[in-house]
């Protein structure tokens, strides 16, 4: 997935002249993560811009570029470290085009990594995509696989639109077959990457692979299981789950931010209202506890694994 993001930034630096990377460490260094590696070298201080560590500077400051034609593409270091920026994306970034009645664009894409698994240490393995996906004028996307990450990236970059870009850093290495020819799908637009006639499960980020194990976990029970790839959190491909829920009649979703007012429960809700005749048990939520993230050795009973999914698949079948 790195290499995918790294060559997606690459294209859209070449691609658009007024294309611009902004970050802490994203030059020299290449990023914390490396998913901007060789492009200072390719494109020189003014493409590629190390910042001072003041998220909310960037975020100000990539405001005023877009608003002079510019095409900002923004690394926040970690999940943790966004909060300092919340002001500028929910006050700033996320409400000007409706402030000024449309006449003003603000194409600004803010690469976030997120999520545990890492072995991290304290404010290095948040989940904030509800805070950004409950705040209109965002688009919330996160990818889960390498393909995904260097199309959506792409399809965020040329958005006019502020894009909260979540990249699940647990997911950073996996490797996969990445096709730079074929049509991508559209930004928003879920993807039933298993299909099966029991039960749907609904992820995206970091927990898809997880939905993915136990779904082969689950073929060996003799219980076939979808697997929905969200995709987008905001906005949300509500007909993509509508249709797996009317074949399967039961779902769970599963993700890493805690349960309690999670993006699970917008989902369940809308499920529920959308799916109430087709559905043969309540919509089940598998995600973190409500408390801060765990040290991280621990966090492997926080976030949700095989046997976590497992369960909630065995209660929703047994309703």
């Amino acid at each position: 997935m790195v290499q995918a993001l790294n060559n997606a930034l690459r294209f859209a630096l070449e691609e658009n002249p007024r294309t611009l990377v902004m970050g802490e460490d994203v030059g020299r260094l290449g990023g914390v993560f490396r998913v901007t590696e060789h492009l200072h070298k390719d494109f020189g201080d003014e493409r590629v811009v190390d910042t001072p560590l003041a998220e909310s500077g960037i975020v100000g400051t990539a405001i005023g570029l877009a608003l002079r034609g510019f095409r900002p593409v923004l690394e926040i270091q970690f999940d943790g470290f966004v909060y300092p920026a919340f002001d500028q994306i929910v006050s700033q970034l996320a409400k000007m085009h409706a402030r000024s009645l449309g006449h003003i664009r603000l194409p600004v894409t803010v690469r976030i990594p997120y999520a545990g698994g890492i072995g991290a240490v304290e404010h290095h393995s948040e989940s904030p995509e509800t805070y950004f996906a409950h705040t209109a004028g965002l688009r919330v996307v996160s990818p889960a696989d390498a393909n995904d990450a260097y199309w959506m990236l792409r399809q965020s970059i040329a958005s006019d639109d502020p894009v909260i870009f979540l990249e699940p850093k647990r997911r950073y290495w996996d490797k996969a077959d990445l096709d730079t020819s074929a049509a991508p799908r559209g930004l928003h637009e879920a993807a039933v990457v298993r299909p099966g006639r029991d039960l749907t499960l609904i992820a995206y980020g970091p927990t898809v692979k997880v939905c993915l194990e136990a779904a082969a976990a689950a073929e060996a029970e003799g219980r076939s299981l979808e697997v929905v790839d969200l995709r987008s959190l905001s906005p949300v491909d509500f007909g993509t789950l509508q249709r797996s829920i009317e074949r399967t009649h039961r779902a769970v979703v599963v993700h890493e931010a805690p349960v309690f007012l999670g993006l699970g429960a917008e989902l369940a809700a809308r499920l529920h209202e959308r799916c109430f005749y087709s559905l043969e048990a309540p919509v089940l939520r598998v995600g973190g506890f409500h408390s801060p993230y765990p040290p991280s050795r621990v966090e492997g009973s926080y976030l949700p694994d095989l046997d976590r999914v497992l369960h909630a698949v065995d209660r929703a079948i047994e309703h």
